[in-house]
């Protein structure tokens, strides 16, 4: 049993896992006819150590992404200004469910943790400012998941 003093981070394997599991998402919805759309423009040549960076903080790891690539407010921007997108969400998630089976993340609790915390993230902070990225207000902080769910609330600046 996992020891919820852990955090979901180190549980996980820490910085390689969240690289696996970044790469694993990624080959999914680049493939996916309805989330791939997202990707046809092309990436960020660090695309997948960003996302991972940015998973492992949020989950209790160190400030991998705020301290090298940006602050939340930059990534919010980036996912903003699209519209609705329901259904590029719901298959984002099971392409992210998919990625954990295939690295090998298939029990509870931190199979449910990852995909809550995932699913949250999706329909929630990244997809708040659908009319456009102008919206998003400066100085959001990064939501940060335990074994609880969901810990800190964004602040605004």
């Amino acid at each position: 049993m996992v020891s919820t003093m852990e955090t979901v981070y180190d549980a996980a394997g820490g910085e390689d896992f969240f690289l696996k599991l970044a790469q694993a998402w990624h080959v999914r919805v680049v493939e996916d006819e309805v989330v791939g759309h997202a990707f046809r423009h092309g990436v960020h040549p660090q695309h997948i150590q960003r996302l991972a960076a940015y998973w492992s903080e949020a989950l209790g790891g160190p400030p991998l992404y705020s301290g090298t690539y940006g602050d939340e407010t930059s990534v919010v921007r980036m996912h903003s200004g699209n519209g609705p997108h329901d259904e590029m969400n719901r298959r984002a998630v099971e392409c992210f469910d998919r990625a954990l089976t295939a690295v090998g993340v298939v029990d509870d609790p931190l199979r449910g943790i990852l995909h809550d915390y995932f699913a949250w993230t999706t329909t929630n902070t990244m997809a708040r400012y659908e009319r456009s990225a102008e919206d998003v207000p400066a100085g959001l902080q990064m939501p940060k998941w335990s074994w609880e769910g969901f810990e800190t609330a964004e602040a605004s600046g």
